[in-house]
């Protein structure tokens, strides 16, 4: 029997959620329709502190979002309303980098997962906060744990890795459980998108988990799994390259074709061509 998650979203949910964020976040610009934050790690670390510390409510959750889920959002009008109902879209990727500066923003760098999960360890160690790790292999999320805890001194209070098929609404309840049970700050999702920022909307009002952040690809590679692309491609936007060399088969139609069309509409949208709803 499949989750129930996978229902048909509640669209007056969403649209109050969506009026929430443009409330809360009034430094955002859009892209093709999608509500990207203007903020920075910093800035990204201290709102998880504020949650951390209010824990009040249901949980927040962070897309670390690229060109890669902005394109996706294209074709599923679902994604995209998830998405702009998150507590922060953060801008994973130069060309959303570029875009917020074209609209003013003073962004110098982009927010990348992995990046985020590094700084957000170590600028926080002597805080004692809890980390769960949600996602990969059973191996991945275990040594992205270990090298975690040997790097900084963090507490992992839990891993755990899902079955790469439709979970049981009795093996969704007890890995709700399971989380909660175990009580983190922080939940460290690694589903790749669009899985990832799907479960983190239709988990977050079952956990007491006051942040949920869709990292993605940090799980391969700051468990060292997946070499990273050196300094000067990522800060010129050239880290998909590096990521489509060392793995062709299943990134190729991400990178080259998402990549054309997610090129194709923001010219569009630049020169008044198409609105994106």
């Amino acid at each position: 029997m499949p989750v129930a998650g996978r229902s048909k979203i509640p669209n007056l949910r969403l649209e109050i959620a969506n009026l929430k964020s443009k409330i809360e976040n009034p430094k955002s610009f859009k892209v093709l329709g999608l509500r990207v934050d203007a903020v920075q790690i910093p800035d990204v670390i201290a709102q998880m502190e504020g949650w951390i510390r209010g824990r009040r409510g249901s949980s927040h959750f962070i897309a670390v979002t690229g060109m890669h889920g902005v394109t996706e959002a294209q074709h599923d009008p679902g994604l995209k309303d998830i998405l702009n109902a998150a507590d922060l879209v953060v801008p994973d990727g130069m060309p959303l980098v570029w875009l917020g500066r074209r609209r003013g923003f003073e962004l110098k760098r982009r927010v990348a997962g992995p990046e985020l999960m590094l700084v957000f360890c170590q600028a926080t160690r002597s805080r004692g906060y809890r980390h769960f790790f949600y996602g990969s292999t059973e191996d991945v999320a275990r040594a992205l744990a270990r090298s975690l805890e040997n790097q900084f001194g963090i507490n992992v209070c839990g891993c755990y890795s899902p079955p790469f098929r439709p979970l049981t609404v009795e093996e969704d309840r007890e890995i709700i459980d399971l989380i909660n049970e175990a009580a983190p700050d922080v939940l460290w999702i690694g589903l790749s998108t669009p899985k990832q920022e799907r479960w983190m909307y239709e988990h977050k009002e079952r956990l007491g988990v006051p942040v949920m952040v869709g990292a993605g690809a940090a799980f391969d590679l700051n468990s060292g799994r997946v070499k990273r692309a050196p300094r000067w491609m990522r800060e010129h936007g050239l880290e998909w390259l590096w990521r489509l060399l060392m793995e062709p088969r299943r990134l190729w139609r991400r990178y080259l074709i998402g990549g054309a069309e997610f090129i194709w509409c923001v010219a569009l949208e630049l020169l008044g061509l198409r609105r994106f709803a």
